[in-house]
């Protein structure tokens, strides 16, 4: 009951901006009889307690909003025009979905097939990838790998290296990356040898700085034009979302 009579009390703080004042110049005894009767209130009247708990997710979800598209417009060129990240997709599409990845995240795995269908069945979608490894060890090997694989074979070879990860259920070490880069025909030691080069820890360490700034600490985390869009969402709706940021840039 405590923290909802703090959560009244800051929407009428809100509301009317000499509450907070009025409080602070009762007396004790005013201060008491004034707190007793709007537990009363309450007490008889519970459906206001719904009413300003959805004042206050409302509110609190039109600022996060706003927040977003302050660090979408601060970011907009680490976001979208990096150029150590994968592009697929339609390049010059009229609309870029960034997402942010780490290949041991459940969430990840989940998308990972419907964000294809989304890009392609779409046909106008630029696609970015940000290697974003922060599940332990065997993401951060997964991510070098993969960003060794674009950096000595390009975007289409990362393509099939991304999926091959994100398909592959044993754990990640260095004999299981080995086979991976030898199903995708590509000779594992160069790779190997890249995955702790200094452009490779650059990589990550520039994704990790900018999720920081962004206040991305999950995956998937997905940018949709001018929305952040955190976490898991299915084909439809992130399709509905793709709609909707197209009009508003349209």
């Amino acid at each position: 009951m405590r923290g909802i009579l703090a959560g009244t009390a800051l929407t009428l703080s809100l509301a009317l901006p000499g509450f907070a004042d009025g409080l602070t110049n009762m007396t004790d005894d005013e201060r008491t009889a004034f707190r007793a009767e709007v537990r009363a209130y309450l007490m008889e009247n519970p459906e206001v307690l719904v009413e300003v708990m959805n004042e206050l997710e409302a509110r609190e979800q039109v600022a996060a909003v706003a927040r977003d598209k302050e660090m979408l417009a601060a970011q907009s060129d680490a976001i979208f025009n990096d150029a150590a990240s994968y592009v697929g997709g339609n390049p010059d599409g009229d609309i870029t979905v960034v997402e942010f990845i780490d290949y041991r995240c459940g969430y990840c795995r989940k998308a990972w097939q419907e964000v294809d269908q989304l890009v392609e069945g779409d046909g106008n979608i630029r696609f970015v990838l940000k290697e974003f490894p922060i599940l332990g060890e065997q993401s951060v090997l997964a991510s070098r790998f993969a960003i060794a694989v674009l950096q000595l074979h390009g975007d289409d070879a990362y393509k099939q290296a991304h999926d091959a990860l994100l398909s592959m259920r044993a754990d990640t070490t260095p004999d299981a990356l080995v086979r991976v880069a030898n199903d995708l025909g590509l000779e594992p030691q160069p790779i190997m040898d890249r995955m702790n080069a200094p452009e490779v820890t650059k990589v990550i360490e520039d994704n990790h700085r900018l999720a920081q700034t962004m206040d991305i600490s999950g995956t998937p985390t997905f940018v949709v034009g001018g929305t952040m869009v955190r976490g898991y969402v299915p084909l439809e709706a992130m399709q509905q979302i793709v709609e909707e940021q197209r009009a508003k840039e349209g």
